[in-house]
């Protein structure tokens, strides 16, 4: 995988969730927890916006508060945004760590909580 290959990074995020699972939704890359709902959306110039990009569910008041920050990086994406979901450039500077909690904020919003309980052991000291 290269270090700078997007949609390998996102991939091996998503991939990297308990029970986390990729197919084509809507003609784009998406990963769903269980097959069923839906963690993030992998946009390539999404009806020409012009965008290398990634939606997800975020946490109540983080797509506002980020958006405002930093309108370059963030922006409420369409369909989605009106239910709280976060767009995240990835064709500007990414910072990737930062990606990969927005990634996990995004699953701790869809997972059961059996499933984030399972997350959560593993990330624990010898777990």
């Amino acid at each position: 995988m290269s270090r700078t290959d997007p949609l390998e990074r996102i991939r091996q995020t998503c991939l990297g969730l308990p029970e986390v699972t990729e197919r084509l939704s809507h003609g784009a890359r998406a990963w769903f927890v269980r097959g069923k709902k839906t963690l993030l959306m992998f946009q390539d110039d999404h009806h020409g916006d012009g965008r290398l990009a990634i939606w997800c569910p975020a946490p109540p008041g983080a797509q506002d508060a980020l958006v405002a920050a930093e309108p370059e990086r963030f922006f409420r994406p369409p369909y989605v945004g009106g239910r709280g979901w976060l767009g995240v450039r990835l064709d500007l500077d990414v910072d990737w760590d930062e990606v990969a909690a927005i990634v996990e904020d995004a699953y701790r919003m869809v997972a059961p909580k059996t499933l984030v309980a399972t997350l959560d052991r593993a990330a624990e000291p010898g777990g």
